[in-house]
């Protein structure tokens, strides 16, 4: 190699470890993750940790934790996933993601363990060297804590290797069936994984035949639980009725640390203040406005669709909407629907994901009694549906996170 690892090698890299035709049973267990970590050096036991697991709200309610630790003055590393915009969106400190150049440093410098790592254990998965470098980044800056989201399940997910101070369950619902299970008792099941001896389990409200299996399992481990209640004391700059849920499961979480951590309610109040979360019921001011919300679950449709009920009454939605080949779309839209409303069906492109071809989804719509119109393109199916709309209408661009992110990306750039 001629020179230091480039950022764009980099990204090269990780893609091509991306293969989403095997099925993802194959690593979905822990052992490779330890013995990654520990051909690391075990970066992920160099600071205390939060541990937040769900079907819905994990990423807003770990930004929401990390947000107040950080206003308390508490150095703080984030990792959730999906990424919008950067894969260097996946290690963030105190808000700020990981450099493009550090990230293929802190990469580079994992090529021999993922080397060694690859001849025992098959190599490292594309989520797996993503998480082990979030891990090994919060370690070489000294991170004071880090909240980590969990990726998958919860169980078998290569997160699971932390022991954290305070582990959380946002939600339960149907995602994933595929490697979950098929009913909410079984979904339940792997997301109680997280439940280890003597730490607290922080639990949402979630449909009781899963809270069940996740008591039973938190009381066989030795997890207690800790109930949230949902409380309407702490502003929100955030738009959306499933915030103020994740907001007090923040709360709650919070609440569990000991003194030396726990942020007071003001830093909680800064924190929360200062929240921006992309992709998550944000609305871009325009003629008409344009609302970004990914919702490729039938639990995040029903929590988007109740927010645009509260938020915006009376007011006609276009959506512009692509679903993963692995969604139950036909739920999605009917869940959409369920508003006065038309569609734009749309795709993405993306490394190792396919969406469901918009002529299926609008094949779909029309079997319950909606219309849409298809257009391949994600750039020119928002540019029509905005051109058709009324300046007083409002236009949602939901489903897939990766149609969301691509949208957004071109309708609001970040810089970089």
């Amino acid at each position: 190699m001629n020179g230091p690892l480039s950022y764009e090698s980099a990204e090269a890299y990780l893609l091509s470890t991306i293969d989403e035709t095997v099925s993802r049973r194959t690593s979905y267990k822990l052992d490779r993750m330890r013995a990654f970590l520990q051909e690391l050096g075990d970066p992920h036991r160099a600071y205390p940790t939060i541990h937040i697991g769900g079907t819905s709200g994990k990423s807003s309610t770990a930004t929401m934790i990390a947000a107040a630790l950080q206003a308390a003055g508490s150095r703080t590393g984030l990792h959730t996933k999906p990424h919008l915009r950067s894969m260097t969106e996946r290690a963030r400190i105190d808000g700020k993601s990981i450099p493009p150049q550090r990230f293929a440093a802190v990469l580079e410098d994992m090529m021999p363990a993922i080397e060694r790592t690859t001849a025992q254990h098959g190599r490292p998965t594309y989520y797996e060297t993503l998480l082990a470098l979030a891990f090994a980044y919060f370690a070489q800056e000294h991170v004071d804590i880090a909240v980590i989201e969990v990726g998958l399940g919860g169980r078998l997910d290569g997160t699971n290797v932390i022991v954290p101070l305070v582990a959380a369950i946002t939600s339960i619902g149907f995602d994933h069936t595929e490697v979950l299970g098929s009913t909410l008792e079984a979904i339940a099941f792997e997301k109680a994984g997280i439940a280890k001896p003597g730490v607290p389990l922080v639990l949402a409200a979630v449909p009781p035949r899963a809270a069940g299996v996740i008591e039973r399992y938190a009381a066989e481990v030795g997890a207690p639980i800790v109930h949230v209640r949902v409380r309407d004391d702490v502003p929100l700059p955030v738009l959306g009725i499933f915030q103020r849920v994740n907001a007090a499961t923040a709360l709650t979480v919070l609440e569990q640390l000991d003194a030396g951590l726990r942020p007071s309610r003001d830093a909680v109040a800064r924190g929360f203040a200062t929240l921006a979360i992309p992709g998550r019921m944000e609305l871009i001011s325009g003629k008409p406005p344009v609302l970004f919300d990914v919702a490729h679950n039938v639990e995040k449709a029903t929590s988007l669709v109740a927010s645009l009920r509260e938020r915006f009454a009376g007011r006609r939605i276009h959506y512009v909407v692509a679903i993963g080949e692995s969604k139950d779309a036909r739920h999605i839209l009917e869940t959409l629907a369920e508003l006065p409303s038309t569609f734009t069906f749309t795709s993405f492109s993306t490394a190792g994901r396919r969406a469901i071809p918009p002529a299926i989804l609008a094949a779909t719509a029309e079997s319950f009694g909606a219309w849409g119109r298809v257009i391949g393109d994600p750039i020119e199916a928002l540019t029509v549906t905005r051109r058709v709309s009324e300046i007083d209408d409002l236009v949602v661009v939901t489903g897939s996170t990766f149609v969301v992110a691509e949208l957004r990306q071109w309708f609001a750039p970040t810089p970089a």
